[in-house]
């Protein structure tokens, strides 16, 4: 999902005055802290309160509080639905399924999946979470995020899809707040109870200021954490109250891209494009098992070859020794011949090294393979590691089933 990159981040360091950005619910509580706010995806956005460095490593340690209004939530809902909630939902499955390689007719009262939105060549036009609605929630309905970047044509795009049978509701005037990392958890069970019961990847709505919150267990931090659609009239008060406990602190897009580097979740945009397939970028996880066996979803012919017999190119993780190598910067070979190119690159606060996402033949893509970057004119070494960098840490084991609205 959509975070700041670095290069993007470098170059937008100065405070911004714009009068035409879009602000979140969230904005005023950003100015009360003297974040230093930037413009990306036409939203003024923080990009560091105290330093990246600092916010990233309390992420790790504790729990990073982050402000994502800037993507895109929204809900699809029959028009007609009949009451029936497993009839409901396969008829609202149905006509997104089309659009995606996920199985979301087999989605469980709940349960979100990480998807791909993909064109007829099989080329990745978004990654996006669906979600089908917990127990108790509307019938033949689903919650979607999509990124800030790609939003009007993603909504386009499933709006066309739907056709009359069902219709399309943004929710941009909400607010999304994430809380990731290892204290998340116990911050959320003071708060919401019912909602640190839930398991990685389920979702839950509870009440909170006298308004129903949709709150899902995942992020992109690779930390366990929360994220949580929330009413613009509630969104200040519960940034507060979180931001308040001394376990969190308000955390910028500049440690949201370190951490989700670290994680070695890729950067629609950068890591993820149309040009790439599922294959290539190693998110084959995402063409479910059902999708599969149909072959019934956009470029199945080329996406199942890739399977079997192998893509030209793979997404990799490296180790860089050096200075940080930048998208766009060139990968080599040991003789020095250009076999690809990063994609997402930086310092790892974690590590305390430089690290980088990028492509280049899958023969050359074996952890420990020996290559080289292209940095400046200097030829740095690297080498092929496994990803993520720093291992994730979700929480899928609960047994408690996700709950339906709150009292």
């Amino acid at each position: 999902m959509h975070a700041l990159p670095p290069h993007v981040r470098n170059e937008f360091m100065a405070e911004r005055q714009d009068t035409d950005l879009l602000r979140t619910p969230l904005y005023d509580q950003h100015v009360a802290a003297k974040a230093r706010l930037v413009d990306f995806a036409g939203y003024a956005l923080p990009v560091q309160y105290e330093g990246i460095i600092a916010e990233h490593k309390w992420t790790r340690q504790s729990a990073g509080l982050f402000d994502v209004s800037h993507m895109g939530p929204a809900f699809v809902a029959l028009g007609s639905p009949t009451g029936d909630a497993d009839q409901d939902h396969h008829a609202i499955s149905t006509l997104v399924e089309p659009l995606v390689c996920g199985d979301i007719a087999g989605l469980k009262p709940g349960q979100v999946r990480y998807t791909l939105l993909l064109d007829e060549t099989g080329g990745i036009l978004d990654d996006l979470m669906i979600a089908r609605p917990p127990a108790g929630d509307a019938s033949g309905m689903l919650y979607i995020v999509v990124n800030a970047a790609t939003k009007d044509a993603d909504f386009e795009r499933i709006g066309k899809a739907l056709g009359a049978a069902a219709k399309l509701e943004r929710a941009d005037d909400q607010a999304l707040i994430a809380l990731q990392g290892p204290s998340a958890a116990e911050v959320i069970a003071d708060l919401m109870p019912q909602a640190a019961q839930l398991s990685f990847m389920n979702h839950a709505l509870v009440s909170f200021d006298g308004e129903v919150i949709r709150i899902a267990r995942s992020g992109y931090t690779g930390e366990d954490g929360f994220e949580m659609l929330v009413p613009a009239s509630a969104a200040g008060a519960l940034w507060d109250q979180l931001a308040a406990d001394e376990r969190v602190k308000p955390v910028g897009l500049g440690a949201r891209d370190s951490l989700r580097l670290e994680a070695g979740l890729p950067l629609y945009g950068h890591d993820l494009d149309a040009t790439t397939s599922p294959i290539e970028a190693g998110l084959g996880f995402a063409v479910s098992k059902r999708r599969r066996e149909a072959a019934d979803f956009p470029g199945a012919e080329r996406i199942l070859r890739e399977r079997t017999e192998g893509p030209e190119r793979v997404r990799i993780g490296l180790h860089i020794e050096g200075a940080p190598a930048r998208e766009g910067a060139e990968i080599l070979d040991p003789e020095g011949n250009k076999i690809g190119v990063v994609t997402s690159g930086g310092f790892s606060p974690s590590l305390g090294r430089a690290i980088a996402l990028g492509f280049v033949p899958e023969h050359m893509s074996d952890p420990g393979t020996a290559l080289q970057v292209l940095l400046r004119g200097r030829v740095q070494p690297a080498t092929v590691v496994e990803t993520p960098f720093v291992p994730h840490r979700y929480v899928r084991n609960s047994k408690t089933k996700p709950q339906g609205p709150a009292a």
